[in-house]
């Protein structure tokens, strides 16, 4: 399958890209500048966008969690700050930017199963999440105590974010995806070079490894999209689809049911892309029968797979955030503004079918 197959070739160079910018140096420097930029009264403002810039060019919320956690409960230890408070400053913001990154997997399933353009889903997502966004933000200044004894690095070597800006420049310029990130993975070798961090074997090495890591997103991908095309083969996806459409009333039934069986799946699976990816075809079917347009099928999906995936307790995001800061899942959920937050947004823009554009 064709769109099965450029799917796994974005994986590849988004996992070549994300390891290569992290071995010069790349994730380090965008937190350092964040938090250098940021003023100490607004530190949970500086985690947050921090995460958000971070996830949003590296394209994964668990990378960001990990990059970012060990600072968020350092900061914690220091200000005597709830250290499951600032973790879930930083879940909220990696997930913040894996639902809009270029490079997400959760992106690249959505865009790629309704077929649409990922500027068209950036625009549309970024108009639902904003307000989201903008009120966890608020919260996070409201429920903060300023403090003076948090050090941050004051030699920034600001030339290193230079990859993640250049993907989102070149991304938003309408550039395919593929060539976005060889792009992107040029720049970032060749700024490891010229700033003497890194060797032509540690690019290689590292791309490598970046590879390594998405093998088994691709190989679920590969069983994911034959599965599915027997099921569809053999009249399936048919039968499921009449099912749905005998219950749906108009175009909001329809987007209601395709956040539902996303929601489903994915407390079913843990795994937002996998979600995505089996209802991706169902929610085709439904937004070409109800005209909805393939931009906001593809939002609708992974809003509610981010939303659901980061308040799982057994997801990925949660337990790796938990054991980094070696806390209870648990003690993480009631302080995730944003995804509660984004959560309410989709049945927002559901109910008042907003925006109209």
């Amino acid at each position: 399958d064709v769109n099965i197959m450029l799917m796994i070739w974005i994986f590849v160079l988004a996992g070549a890209f994300a390891a290569s910018t992290k071995a010069m140096g790349a994730v380090d420097a965008t937190v350092a500048l964040t938090l250098k930029i940021v003023p100490e009264a607004f530190l949970p403002v500086g985690i947050f966008l921090a995460a958000c810039f971070t996830s949003i060019s590296v394209g994964t919320s668990v990378g960001t969690i990990v990059a970012l956690t060990p600072i968020a409960s350092a900061i914690a230890e220091q200000t005597g700050c709830d250290t499951a408070w600032l973790v879930a400053i930083v879940v909220g913001g990696a997930l913040f930017g894996d639902n809009l990154s270029f490079i997400s997997d959760t992106t690249i399933a959505a865009t790629q199963t309704q077929g649409c353009e990922m500027k068209d889903k950036f625009k549309t997502n970024f108009r639902l999440v904003l307000p989201a966004a903008v009120i966890a933000l608020l919260l996070y200044i409201f429920q903060w105590e300023a403090v003076t004894d948090v050090t941050v690095a004051e030699n920034i070597q600001w030339f290193k974010v230079i990859p993640y800006i250049t993907i989102i420049a070149v991304a938003l310029c309408g550039v395919n995806v593929l060539l976005t990130l060889i792009i992107g993975i040029v720049v970032a070798g060749t700024i490891g070079l010229l700033s003497g961090d890194i060797s032509p074997i540690t690019i290689l090495t590292s791309m490598g490894d970046g590879i390594e890591g998405m093998c088994e997103l691709i190989l679920v991908t590969m069983f994911a999209g034959g599965l599915l095309y027997i099921v569809k083969l053999k009249g399936g996806m048919d039968i499921l689809v009449k099912a749905l459409s005998a219950k749906v009333k108009g175009k909001r039934g329809a987007e209601a049911s395709i956040s539902f069986l996303t929601a489903v799946a994915n407390i079913c699976t843990a795994n937002n892309t996998i979600a995505i990816l089996t209802v991706g075809p169902i929610a085709k079917e439904l937004s070409g029968k109800y005209g909805i347009e393939p931009r906001r099928s593809a939002s609708l999906m992974d809003i509610t797979s981010c939303f659901i995936q980061g308040v799982l307790p057994y997801g990925a995001q949660l337990l790796m955030a938990s054991g980094l800061a070696t806390i209870s899942p648990l003690a993480i959920i009631p302080h995730l503004y944003y995804p509660i937050l984004i959560g309410t947004m989709l049945i927002l823009t559901i109910l008042l079918q907003w925006p109209k554009r």
